[in-house]
């Protein structure tokens, strides 16, 4: 591992885990989604990751510190989910880190959750796969990208799942460039039938008309001091991933 890069973690409760990556990026979907998969699951936290490329900041869950990028786990699920965006002259070398480290526990596939802008108001989940039989898995649950490029620390983990022979699926929520809690919903109802998990969406549903609530009013707020030449207040919206 690189000596940058520090995984402070206890070991995932058994081996052969599948592993959820949710990193901020378009939308925030990635973290969004993963993070509530980790809060209504009660996933257990198991440790966090920092190193050099990292910013100097610290997280606080509950009074209590966390670092910015955290791994959970239940059972044989491992999840990691980071607060904070990754260059992309460090995704290669925290993929490296992530993935051998989990490597140690014998990984039996890999699921990262990421947005992708489009000019539609849909929120359509778009799926891809390490290898045939990965796309097969979820091609009647997603609509397949048949061309297209991803970047960031989705499609690094991706492309190295696919060099290691490790079964990985991408699943990326339509979105836009706004926190996008509708769009991790979307996601996050073809992880419950992919995974047979129980994830209650309808909650981070709720959440998701407050954030619009609360974003609309914003607009009014710009719209009405624009020809007074004010300064709008603006309110306070939740944080996620």
């Amino acid at each position: 591992m690189d000596d940058d890069i520090r995984i402070i973690s206890e070991a995932p409760a058994s081996e052969d885990i599948t592993v959820f990556f949710g990193f901020p990026g378009s939308g925030l979907v990635g973290s969004i989604a993963v993070q509530f998969l980790v809060d209504s699951l009660k996933y257990k936290y198991l440790g966090g990751i920092t190193g050099r490329m990292f910013p100097p900041v610290a997280m606080m869950v509950d009074g209590v510190i966390a670092s910015p990028l955290r791994i959970y786990g239940k059972d044989n699920c491992v999840a990691v989910v980071s607060e904070i965006p990754i260059p992309p002259e460090d995704c290669y070398d925290l993929t490296q880190a992530l993935l051998d480290w989990f490597s140690q526990y014998k990984i039996k596939d890999v699921t990262v959750v990421a947005g992708m802008v489009t000019n539609s108001g849909e929120k359509r989940v778009f799926g891809v796969g390490s290898d045939d039989k990965s796309i097969a898995a979820i091609r009647d649950l997603v609509n397949v990208l048949p061309m297209g490029s991803i970047s960031g620390m989705a499609g690094s983990i991706l492309l190295e799942c696919r060099a290691r022979g490790i079964p990985a699926i991408g699943l990326l929520g339509e979105t836009v460039n706004i926190p996008d809690p509708r769009s991790a919903v979307s996601v996050l109802e073809i992880v419950n039938g992919t995974y047979d998990f129980d994830i209650p969406v309808d909650r981070l549903l709720a959440e998701a008309e407050n954030i619009e609530e609360s974003m609309q009013r914003i607009a009014e707020q710009v719209s009405g001091k624009e020809e007074e030449n004010e300064a709008p207040k603006i309110e306070h919206l939740p944080m996620y991933g």
